[in-house]
């Protein structure tokens, strides 16, 4: 990549901190020439400045991180995430070695031949919504999301019913809470809280996980990438949509979501293997067992 392009530094407004760490890293590095910085909020508005970016690095946590990819990802820009959240499954660096490690990023993304090198480049899988309307051929609204697209009641304490197809296959009537159509980086998130599996973050697949359903089918299943799901309110019940979290949209009668793969994937920077995976799982959710004292002796 050129060297004339700029590295980005994106921040959650909500966190003081966060903007005030993204700070220190480039002071101490000496950068102050070479990067810009935004919230992840502002990115949206920031199309001319990524077009000519890198690099990004993320300060936050895994919502800074999607909300980031939303905006990032039809550039083609890699990412490095710098973990300030409360899990930070997706953050490489730790706050304390930000300063010490993140050097190594900026040689990588300088270096015309970077197969030489223990960083590599994670391309993750991301899933498109297209909200269509009862009349026309057009979406109203397009979203991407990294983490999951969700189709839910939009009204406190109500079931919705959500008539699903997969590939112009009736499935089945949910009538639950929602249903979440989720990449593999998002089994970890909202999917997996309502019961569905944990799957390797590179696959490339989706989920297909209903919320606390009442009726119809209660297991999730899982999808091959290129299928195409279709999710529509039936009548009498009103649906919206929200992609990795954030709030899109309130479905108007007749509307249908189709989710397919998205053109665009997320591409982040990694010094550990693959299967870091494994330990970050272990990290993340506390799954391994802390050592214990020997058991007494029953003699004494």
């Amino acid at each position: 990549m050129s060297n004339t392009k700029k590295i980005a530094f994106i921040h959650n407004s909500r966190m003081p901190a966060t903007k005030e760490k993204a700070e220190e890293v480039i002071h101490e590095l000496s950068l102050d020439d070479r990067v810009w910085v935004a919230s992840a909020g502002d990115l949206p508005d920031s199309a001319h400045e990524l077009e000519n970016t890198s690099l990004v690095v993320v300060v936050g946590g895994d919502g800074t991180i999607l909300r980031a990819i939303r905006a990032i990802s039809p550039f083609n820009v890699p990412v490095v995430g710098i973990k300030m959240g409360k899990v930070g499954f997706m953050a490489e660096l730790n706050p304390e070695e930000a300063i010490s490690r993140l050097p190594e990023f900026l040689s990588f993304i300088s270096q015309e031949n970077q197969s030489e090198t223990a960083i590599r480049v994670e391309e993750r899988m991301m899933i498109e919504a297209n909200i269509m309307p009862s009349s026309g051929t057009q979406p109203r609204i397009t979203v991407h999301a990294l983490n999951d697209i969700t189709v839910g009641t939009s009204k406190a304490a109500r079931l919705v019913e959500l008539k699903a197809s997969v590939n112009r296959v009736h499935l089945t009537n949910y009538r639950a809470d929602a249903v979440i159509i989720s990449t593999a980086t998002g089994s970890t998130g909202y999917a997996l809280s309502a019961g569905g599996p944990i799957v390797f973050p590179e696959a490339q697949m989706m989920i297909l996980q209903p919320v606390a359903a009442h009726t119809g089918l209660r297991d999730g299943l899982i999808l091959a990438p290129d299928s195409l799901i279709e999710l529509e309110a039936s009548d009498g019940y009103q649906a919206s949509i929200s992609a990795d979290g954030f709030v899109d949209s309130v479905l108007e009668s007749g509307e249908k979501v189709i989710i397919r793969r998205s053109p665009h994937t997320a591409k982040f920077l990694r010094a550990h293997q693959p299967d870091f995976f494994y330990t970050a799982l272990n990290m993340r959710l506390g799954l391994a067992y802390r050592s214990q004292r020997p058991p007494e002796d029953p003699t004494t």
